[in-house]
């Protein structure tokens, strides 16, 4: 009985051991693979944590808290949500603000040298302090590393200039949000009032010009004699940076070869303002014309933008140059009010040739930026990857974000608060989105925002008459103003700098102010076309000629830098 007592013993001695081997083999176990996950983690694009990575952020925000669903909030909402599920990561926000609040706050954040973990700058200066004061992580490995394959294919569409003002002494010191191409603004035109008086449709701009003088003439619009307003246009006359804007000029400028507020290279291969070249001249005297008959708006110079929208809205107006989405913006709402006002898009060519030429624009305006020392700043670069590759219409988890889309949810609902996308991603978009409504490609292989327009253009030509309005703006955005641009011959004037050197820094509000002034005074007719010799000049005068010199010292050393890298 002893001896079968000892061998019980000896063998539950035996077996704990094996069992203390076990537990202790498994324990390890889960440690090398806590730790291989966590590794992964910090070096894919789509790596989870083991364990939620907190980081502070300054949100930019939407107004209308963004038009998300009551109880959603910045730091709980689809998309916080989402990433909290795929990549573990959370968001604290240190202060949240809209437009000149927030950077208000950036200020204050930079000033006491005590920022978020992350934040969003939209101020190129602001960028350029943080470097010189070393408060910013250097984001190069991250990019390298947690960047997808097709996050990398987005960036280099763009080509060297998205990653020109944010890299300093080789180092890569943020993350740039991409501006997709819109192209050149559309001439949109009531073709209610144009069937009415028997007119064809504009191919130039002389064209243009008669539709809008009958338009004023003749009144199809039933205003009342001599009620009925021209060609709408914002006093800041033509688009900075090459993005194009509501009811501006661009195209009327672009007839003359002329491209103002925009930097391009001249025939000899130098960067020159084009607001100073002498074709602006030619397009001034143009627009002087314009005024001086009528069809341009004689009180444009007094007219706020929701002034503007209103005589759109109301029908006063029949004619503006705007962009592919203005069924968004205004013209639902002209709709709203009048459900037979048809606007339709036209492209103006700007050349003999019958081709359309437009100033390219700054591929990149606001910019990520991760403070020094944060331990992981690579969570940027893996959000951006979840958020604008990883996003598709059938994974079921994202019906949240989906809901969002068709809610009209504003994109500042995102916690990075950026947009990153092809360059080309509107016509990507029109292709895919008219092959799904043609049946040439299956529905359900579409990007989720994709499958949400492809849903409301279904809904819109099943029944035109009776679709929403909604479903009508994004049909007429996303295929009627969209194919115009796709069919249409398009020539890019390159736009060859986007920055901002040491001496713009300190007067480029004066020549700004000068330039404004003496284009607005040659339109009205409050100074001679002649002036703008004089405005010329003094625009040189007064620190022109220096910024020059430095921007094409600027554009000298980008080249300098891919002749190296190539």
């Amino acid at each position: 009985m002893r001896k079968k007592f000892s061998l019980v013993i000896i063998i539950f001695y035996i077996m704990s051991g094996i069992n203390g081997c076990f537990s202790t083999s498994n324990a390890e176990k889960k440690v090398a693979d806590k730790t291989k996950q966590y590794e992964e983690a910090c070096s894919t694009p789509f790596g989870r944590y083991p364990e939620t990575i907190t980081y502070t952020l300054g949100k930019m925000t939407g107004v209308n808290n963004s038009n998300m669903p009551a109880g959603d909030t910045y730091e709980n909402n689809a998309y916080t949500r989402y990433l909290k599920e795929k990549l573990n990561v959370q968001n604290i926000d240190t202060f949240e603000a809209t437009d000149n609040d927030y950077n208000n706050m950036i200020t204050m954040a930079i000033s006491s040298k005590n920022i978020p973990d992350v934040m969003l700058i939209d101020d190129y200066e602001y960028l350029k302090l943080l470097v010189k004061n070393d408060m910013i992580e250097d984001l190069t490995e991250v990019y390298k590393e947690c960047a997808s394959d097709r996050i990398k294919a987005i960036y280099s569409g763009y080509g060297d200039t998205v990653f020109n003002n944010i890299t300093f002494n080789g180092k890569l010191m943020a993350l740039p949000e991409t501006n997709i191409e819109y192209g050149p603004n559309l001439l949109w035109l009531r073709k209610d009032w144009m069937d009415k008086l028997g007119l064809e449709p504009p191919k130039t701009l002389t064209d243009a010009e008669n539709i809008i003088r009958q338009f004023i003439e003749k009144d199809p619009g039933e205003n009342g004699s001599g009620k009925t307003i021209g060609l709408v246009c914002s006093p800041e006359i033509t688009s900075k940076n090459g993005y194009s804007y509501m009811t501006q000029a661009d195209i009327i400028f672009a007839n003359f070869n002329s491209y103002p507020k925009q930097w391009i290279e001249d025939e000899n291969g130098n960067a020159v303002y084009g607001s100073v070249q002498p074709a602006a001249k030619d397009a001034l005297a143009h627009m002087n014309k314009l005024y001086n008959e009528g069809i341009l708006d004689k009180q444009f110079l007094l007219r706020a933008q929701n002034n503007i929208e209103e005589l759109i809205i109301n029908g006063q107006c029949g004619s503006f140059f705007g962009l592919w989405w203005a069924p968004n913006n205004p013209l639902i709402e002209s709709k709203r009010v009048n459900e037979k006002a048809d606007w339709q898009p036209y492209l103006i060519s700007t050349n003999a040739d019958g081709s359309t030429s437009f100033c390219t624009q700054n591929p990149s305006s606001k910019y990520l930026v991760v403070r020094k020392g944060y331990k992981h700043p690579e969570i940027v670069m893996k959000i951006n990857s979840v958020l604008f590759d990883y996003l598709r219409c059938t994974d079921e988890s994202l019906k949240e974000i989906g809901d969002y889309y068709k809610e009209n949810v504003d994109p500042t609902a995102r916690p990075l608060g950026i947009n990153v996308d092809y360059q080309d991603a509107l016509i990507r978009g029109y292709e895919n989105i008219t092959n799904a409504l043609n049946d040439k490609i299956e529905p359900y292989s579409l990007q989720l925002i994709e499958y949400s327009y492809y849903e409301q253009c279904k809904r819109y030509l099943e029944n035109p008459d009776d679709a929403s309005l909604e479903d009508w703006a994004a049909y007429t955005s996303r295929i009627t103003s969209t194919s115009v641009l796709y069919n249409a011959n398009l020539k890019r004037v390159k736009g060859v700098f986007f920055g901002e050197t040491d001496t713009m820094t300190r007067i480029w509000w004066k020549l700004e102010e000068l330039e404004s002034e003496a284009y607005l005074k040659i339109i009205t007719g409050e100074e001679p076309i002649d002036y703008f010799d004089k405005f010329s000049a003094e625009w040189y005068k007064q620190g022109g000629d220096k910024i020059v010199e430095e921007v094409n010292k600027e554009v000298k050393s980008y080249k300098e830098q891919k002749n190296v890298s190539n």
